[in-house]
């Protein structure tokens, strides 16, 4: 474990990340004020509501609580609240300057390098169980009968919020597909259940709703470590989506679009997050017509939606892999300068045009930046950030999120290499995820891994899936690499 955590800091370092907090932000940690936030003239009390946090099981960094308001005239109204990060970091202190660098937590499987010090991101900053802490939240509008979204004039302003029940994705998502008994926590708490059913009746409708503008709904599990008791990895499994994460990523994406309309209408700058139309529309297409299907001639989230829900429904066992080269075919999100009154580019892969990053303050640096605009606005303030600066900073976070990525992958490669080292000669059944001229990659299921095919990829594209032995690792470099078999 030692030696991985060693590869992924200089991995780290060889792409422009830090993986250590300076002295100066370890103090200014140190030294901030742990008391909890208090309602004042700017700050609502709505600590009284039912909020709880829904996360993964190990989540110590939580950016957000939900709860649903009484039903109204066939309106369900929805409140997120986000974490005040800022008013904890202060633009320029030594805290800023290391989170402005980095711009992202990076999630590796030797261990999390997180964004923020842990004393804020795992505690002053943390919507934590049973403690008061002053936040930003955004109201979202659902109309239950045909799930219409956002209300015209959206709503956004600060609080102090309590959260009543940390819960889990996988819990909750067993309860609410009826496999399990409710959990605990919310049988401890009267009205949650009540409350929490409500979340999911709108949750649903938003999903229904994002469908039908042709919201792309994929299955792409990412890889998460496994280890025992002594702390030793001994495995890179499949993390599968269920219905509580898609609950609170619908209510995300939802919340990041009224961020962007609020900001628009005050005439605010804001950083958007798009995804450009796939230049590989074409093997996308050649891909639908290898399962007998037709997809227009020009890119079109509606159609691919419609040929992915019918995949899913035809061979649900395979769906994860066709939504893998998908994934790979769109390409990645960007950010971008969107100046008030001016039509940003959308994001073909979530079917919206009003999109930015605004939920996740504890591990982006964006969603901080949004916040500060934020708070600007509702303070009657100039926008802390003027257009040039704001066109870098866009172009710096796209920058490091993909190196962050690239640090994430190098690392599971070195992870996966060392699982693997004892099984050389070996045949997986893998699927082909990239292509260029650099060489071809392919992914194996289990453990999941991905390597380089070093011998017979002539021939191969993205989406096929030959059988391929493994003929060396090495875990230094992440390197694995296979031959096509047969």
């Amino acid at each position: 474990m030692d030696s991985l955590l060693n590869l992924a800091r200089e991995a780290m370092r060889q792409r422009g990340l830090q993986p250590d907090f300076p002295a100066a932000a370890r103090q200014e940690a140190e030294a901030l004020d742990d008391a909890p936030a208090a309602p004042g003239p700017a700050l609502r009390d709505l600590r009284e509501l039912l909020w709880c946090s829904i996360d993964n099981d190990d989540s110590r960094d939580l950016d957000q609580l939900t709860v649903a308001l009484p039903e109204t005239g066939g309106v369900q109204r929805m409140l997120v609240a986000i974490a005040d990060v800022d008013a904890l970091v202060r633009p320029g202190d030594a805290i800023d300057r290391h989170a402005r660098t980095n711009t992202t937590s990076v999630y590796t499987a030797a261990g999390v390098f997180p964004m923020l010090p842990l004393r804020l991101s795992t505690d002053l900053s943390s919507l934590n169980e049973h403690e008061d802490r002053a936040a930003i939240v955004i109201e979202i509008d659902v109309v239950s009968s045909a799930g219409e979204g956002a209300p015209s004039d959206p709503q956004v302003y600060r609080a102090v919020v309590r959260n009543r029940a940390q819960l889990t994705y996988n819990a909750v998502a067993a309860w609410l597909d009826g496999e399990a008994p409710v959990p605990p926590k919310v049988a401890a708490l009267p009205g949650l259940e009540e409350q929490l059913r409500a979340q999911d009746r709108a949750g649903q409708a938003l999903k229904e709703l994002r469908r039908r503008h042709g919201a792309l709904g994929l299955n792409t599990p990412e890889a998460r470590p496994v280890f025992d008791s002594d702390g030793v990895l001994t495995d890179l499994r499949a993390d599968e989506g269920n219905r509580a994460k898609e609950l609170i990523a619908g209510f995300m994406i939802a919340a990041n679009g009224v961020t962007a309309r609020f900001l628009d209408a005050r005439g605010f700058p804001s950083l958007r997050r798009f995804l450009r139309e796939p230049a590989r529309w074409q093997r996308i297409r050649e891909i639908a017509a290898g399962h007998g299907e037709e997809l227009p001639a020009e890119p079109s989230p509606l159609a691919l939606d419609a040929f992915l829900t019918r995949r899913r429904l035809a061979a649900p066992e395979r769906f994860a892999e066709l939504s893998l080269t998908i994934v790979k075919l769109l390409g990645s999100g960007e950010y971008m300068l969107s100046r008030p009154g001016h039509r940003a580019p959308g994001h073909f892969g979530l079917a919206v045009n009003d999109y930015t990053h605004s939920t996740a303050p504890n591990r982006r640096y964006p969603d901080l930046i949004t916040q500060r605009l934020l708070k600007a606005a509702l303070q009657g303030e100039p926008p802390p950030y003027g257009d040039e600066e704001l066109t870098e900073l866009a172009a710096h976070c796209t920058a490091q999120e993909d190196n962050a990525n690239k640090v994430e992958r190098q690392v599971r490669k070195s992870a996966a290499a060392l699982l693997l080292a004892p099984r050389i000669g070996e045949t997986f059944s893998a699927i082909v995820t990239g292509v260029s001229a650099k060489g071809t990659w392919v992914r194996t299921t289990r453990p999941v891994a991905e390597g380089r095919v070093v011998q017979g990829f002539e021939g191969l594209d993205v989406g096929d899936k030959p059988k391929v032995e493994l003929v060396g690792v090495d875990a230094a470099r992440g390197f694995i690499d296979f031959r096509r078999a047969g």
